[in-house]
């Protein structure tokens, strides 16, 4: 694939993980945490490019490949999440519970805790990739309930929460953001470091 067709694919999958991630947060329970496994249905569905869904299976000499996935991915969550601004709901104040919440775990926890979601992400687009959606399924509402951060999931939200809020916490924010990242990127390769084929 090219740049350009990488950058557009990572784009709309962030699109996709920012629509699941909507509906979250208009029913932030474990019937929102089941509806948004549609977002990684349709990223799977249409071999979408997403970091969580990529990281796992990169070769050598990709890893700057995975970074233009991220900046494509949190392109399409900045789109969905101006979409957001305009809803009637109290969406913002959902997305800044969840901000919150993460600031008080702190970049190093928060960090370990994604690693889970990354091994379970890693885990159901294998299983995806042979034809079996079922694990997408379980293991999307699983690292919700558990609190394990994914770092598209979470860049939605963050990019949801109001302005002034975002502005007193953005170092704070991005230091967590990129504990994170890392341990997604770790937790999906968790079964390449464990067992080596």
């Amino acid at each position: 694939m090219t740049i350009i067709q990488i950058l557009r694919s990572s784009i709309l999958a962030g699109i996709c993980i920012g629509i699941a991630g909507f509906g979250y947060l208009a029913e932030k329970s474990i019937i929102g945490a089941v509806l948004f496994a549609f977002g990684l249905l349709t990223v799977v569905h249409y071999a979408l490019k997403l970091y969580t869904g990529t990281a796992g299976f990169i070769k050598k000499g990709e890893l700057g490949q995975l970074f233009l996935i991220l900046g494509g991915n949190l392109i399409g969550c900045l789109l969905v999440a101006l979409i957001v601004r305009c809803s009637p709901m109290p969406l913002q104040e959902t997305a800044q519970k969840i901000l919150e919440g993460r600031l008080a775990v702190g970049p190093l926890k928060g960090g370990i805790l994604a690693i889970g979601c990354g091994f379970i992400m890693t885990t159901a687009v294998t299983f995806a990739r042979q034809g079996k959606n079922l694990p997408l399924l379980f293991g999307v509402p699983l690292f919700i309930m558990c609190g394990f951060p994914h770092c598209v999931a979470d860049a939605f939200y963050y990019m949801c929460v109001p302005v002034s809020f975002i502005g007193s916490n953005l170092v704070d924010t991005l230091v967590f953001y990129i504990a994170i990242v890392i341990g997604n990127f770790i937790g999906c390769n968790l079964y390449r470091i464990l067992i080596k084929n």
